[in-house]
């Protein structure tokens, strides 16, 4: 074994082999072994005793809209970071709009890039952005190192960020496919949105009837459909729409490369919840029925969905208008996306492990994050220290984020996050973060 400079010892440690009392040997950046947990390792070193907290692999969050730089007031990667940290995030991804210029050439990566390097607290990545106009910059950038292309396939909210349509879906995806890329997808069909009804005003269950299901069913349904014949592999983002969950299941039995993502809003908050005016709770896709959220659970427990991501999307607190036809739509999430989830999951009698599963090893694996997503020898030092049992509530001002706008705001949440460890470093204790020392992450 190398040198050991840190022991990290609990009773609780979620391993892939499931929770178990180990102590945890870390040499420099890395596990170096998962070991008993009275094991003697090395006389000197520094321990860290857990106690009966839960030792989690850090989380891996690959759905993150910094807006750094450009909208910088809406949040940044200093503040994101920060926020990331706090919640026991060790790595995320940043998505390439929202930020001005979005990350759609190899120059607009480096500008992010620059903008990031001296202000993360954690491990971060990029998404590079597949336009109608931008087909020639894909390889560039695949080749420059981001983990990925997202796109849209009905209107992105912001100008500078177009959609794809269907044959601009199929000329991208097949350029992506050809170096072995991935396209993960905004998937609302524009025009179901089109036929929907629409009503402005603070009336919840109007922007609801306006973002139907069979939006997401049908852009779904087009998407596997073109990844089929080119033999692509593509990622559903957001997935809120549970009838979905059947055409993403056939489609992997049939040997589509599909794969699919939730978010804490969707198995957490239901439509019958949101308070009319309440724009806080806006999302596209929206947060649908308690009936649909049953259902989701149960795609994430029958592996169906893979991973959950924040799609942490803040702006700042005036253009959450109280009309849900023109107020931003985005929930900021980032620090609670873990305490959000346990508390939802146990009560479904769901376990820490799981939770791992679903927040660090898949979304690592998505984005081939081979050091990240595991307590296991040879990963990266990431941990997140949680008391499960412990709750709090949710108090805006409280948060790193940047601006004091949440959907949790006032709820009660299990699962206090104790610190948060990053290459053999604690980074966070109780909330509060120390200096930066994240870096930027390419795809190898």
């Amino acid at each position: 074994m190398p040198e050991v400079t840190l022991v990290l010892r609990s009773t609780r440690v979620v391993t892939p082999e499931g929770t178990r009392p180990a102590t945890v040997a870390v040499a420099g950046e890395r596990i170096a072994a998962v070991l008993p947990y009275d094991a003697d390792v090395a006389p000197g070193a520094p321990v860290e005793d857990a106690g009966d907290h839960m030792v989690l692999p850090g989380l891996v969050d690959t759905h993150v809209h910094v807006n750094d730089p450009g909208r910088s007031d809406w949040e940044g990667f200093a503040s994101a970071t920060a926020a990331a940290a706090a919640g026991g995030v060790t790595t995320l991804v940043d998505m390439p709009l929202n930020s001005l210029p979005p990350t759609t050439t190899v120059p607009h990566l480096r500008v992010k890039q620059d903008a990031a390097r001296p202000a993360v607290h954690v491990d971060v990545g990029f998404w590079g952005g597949a336009l109608p106009s931008n087909l020639a910059d894909l390889r560039p950038l695949h080749e420059a190192g981001v983990f990925g292309f997202k796109c849209f396939l009905s209107p992105s909210g912001v100008p500078e960020f177009p959609e794809l349509d269907p044959g601009r879906l199929a000329a991208s995806l097949a350029e992506i496919a050809g170096f072995g890329g991935l396209l993960i997808v905004h998937a609302e069909d524009p025009h179901a949105l089109e036929r929907a009804p629409r009503r402005a005003g603070p009336a919840y269950a109007d922007f609801l009837a306006s973002r139907p299901r069979d939006a997401e069913n049908a852009a779904i349904r087009t998407l596997i459909d073109t990844a089929r014949r080119l033999d692509a592999r593509v990622h559903v983002l957001h997935l809120s729409s549970c009838d979905a969950v059947a055409l993403i299941a056939e489609a992997r039995r049939a040997g589509v490369r599909v794969s699919a993502e939730t978010c804490p809003h969707f198995l957490t908050l239901t439509a019958e919840q949101v308070p009319d005016g309440a724009t806080e709770f806006k999302c596209c896709p929206p947060i649908r029925e308690a009936a649909n959220q049953d259902a989701l659970w149960q795609a994430l427990a029958d592996g169906t969905i893979d991973c959950v991501v924040s799609d942490h999307s803040p702006c700042t607190a005036d253009l959450k208008t109280s009309d849900f036809a023109t107020a931003w739509g985005g929930i900021s999430s980032l620090q609670l996306g873990l305490p959000a989830v346990w508390t939802e999951a146990r009560r479904r009698g769901r376990t820490m492990d799981d939770v791992a599963r679903w927040m660090s090893t898949a979304p690592a694996a998505l984005a081939g994050l081979g050091a990240k997503g595991a307590v296991e020898p040879g990963r990266d030092a990431d941990f997140a220290v949680v008391a499960p049992e412990e709750t709090f509530t949710v108090d805006p001002a409280l948060l790193h984020h940047r601006n004091p706008v949440t959907a949790y705001a006032g709820r009660t949440l299990h699962g206090v996050v104790v610190s948060t460890w990053l290459r053999g470093r604690r980074i966070s204790t109780a909330g509060a973060v120390g200096q930066p020392t994240g870096r930027l992450l390419e795809r190898t």
